[in-house]
């Protein structure tokens, strides 16, 4: 864009009626701004008349290529100021108040009381000038707690004074953290898993034990590991096998059972769930006590490999189940309170978990559909306690046979 200026009025003209279907654009806006400024000032802008001038602006849009509306815009800083000169933009900024000795008094401050509040660490500015007379302190004394802040947030604050923080837990908002109220109502599970130990560091097979807490009625389960692929299934087998509607889950606070799978089933059969509350052993001390008495005295402490867990399970499902809550009697605790409050647990009478549950007032309610008093009465009674027992060791026999040959041999 040089030369421009040198045109006179008629060759102006002359170039803009040949020029009709031709747009130029311009390079850079600095560029611009002074060819518009050179070819006003050549053509005295400001003493040329209402035609001169309205040529004068078609030949500057054509050839910069600039909007009406901006070519308006140049002229008139050229008629105002004698020349056109790109505008410098320049934010506008708030005047600094705290400097940066200011920041690196706050570290101090901040390091000396391991980082208080920021209405304590006010307090304490202020205190440091009004109190003591410290002069330094004199602008941060009234400095406002969120500004306070943003200056421990600056990159000088910062290479002053770093603070460590230790990792804190995340809180698991699963389960309520209580001991469950059962009121006398069955349904209510201690749940617990029992570990078959390792060999060769390999690990053996899962139990898993979930005893009512009113009747103790009784259902194990056997799986080759804990994880969400194996203890989804069992548990909805476990479940289906308890006769009566099932209202509470309560376990320790392991994560085979403190999961969102674990909970996402519970919550869609319409159960709660609770979990042991800290320092207090005996939360789930039922479930505890039926993992030595009934899992570790019938599968004892012997490694079995986790590929013999679906053969473990159907002895469970065939005929341990059965055997512990039709023919096992159970020792039903009595709690008796002393003149000084002191309870303690007397155990008079035993009876099988079928047997307590036929006596809780209107039994019939609780169970499932398609069971009924009658059936489970049938099946009570098909075979003495000493038969059941009987048929469940020789199966036991037999499937410890399978899972220990070379003990069989010997």
């Amino acid at each position: 864009m040089q030369g421009g200026e040198k045109l006179s009025l008629e060759q102006i003209q002359a170039l803009l009626r040949a020029s009709v279907e031709v747009r130029f654009i311009g390079h850079s806006r600095e560029e611009i701004y002074e060819w518009v400024g050179k070819t006003l000032r050549e053509h005295d802008y400001a003493q040329q008349g209402r035609e001169a001038k309205g040529v004068l602006r078609n030949y500057v849009a054509k050839m910069t290529g600039q909007s009406r509306a901006q070519i308006t815009r140049l002229i008139a800083k050229y008629v105002a100021n004698g020349e056109v000169r790109t505008t410098v933009y320049r934010r506008r900024r708030f005047p600094v108040r705290y400097t940066r000795a200011d920041t690196a008094c706050l570290a101090t401050v901040d390091e000396a009381h391991d980082t208080l509040s920021g209405p304590a660490t006010r307090k304490i500015l202020e205190r440091e000038l009004g109190e003591y007379g410290k002069g330094k302190y004199e602008r941060l004394a009234g400095i406002s707690v969120a500004h306070l802040y943003r200056l421990r947030k600056t990159k000088s604050y910062r290479a002053r004074y770093a603070t460590f923080t230790k990792t804190k837990p995340t809180p698991v908002a699963i389960g309520e953290r209580r001991r469950p109220q059962p009121e006398g109502r069955p349904g209510y599970l201690r749940v617990d898993t029992v570990h078959q130990g390792d060999r060769d560091g390999v690990k053996g097979v899962y139990h898993i034990n979930a005893v009512d807490e009113v009747t103790q009625w009784q259902v194990v389960a056997c799986v080759p590991q804990i994880s969400e692929a194996w203890l989804e299934p069992a548990l909805q087998s476990m479940l289906a096998q308890f006769p009566f509607k099932i209202r509470g889950f309560h376990s320790d606070n392991g994560s085979e059972f403190i999961n969102h799978t674990v909970a996402k089933l519970l919550k869609k059969l319409l159960v709660q769930q609770t979990k042991s509350r800290p320092r207090r052993s005996n939360d789930n001390g039922l479930v505890e006590a039926k993992n030595g008495a009934v899992i570790r005295k019938h599968m004892g402490y012997t490694h079995i490999a986790a590929a013999h867990a679906e053969r473990v399970q159907r002895f469970y499902e065939d005929q341990l189940n059965d055997y512990l809550n039709f023919h096992r009697p159970c020792g039903q605790a009595e709690v008796l309170t002393d003149a000084k409050g002191k309870q303690r647990r007397v155990y008079r009478l035993y009876q099988t978990p079928w047997e307590t549950y036929q006596k809780l007032p209107k039994a019939g309610s609780y169970l499932k559909a398609g069971h009924t008093l009658r059936k489970l009465e049938e099946k009570a009674r098909a075979e003495s306690d000493t038969e059941a027992a009987k048929r469940m060791q020789q199966a036991k026999g037999i499937l410890f046979a399978e899972l220990h040959p070379a003990r069989r041999s010997a």
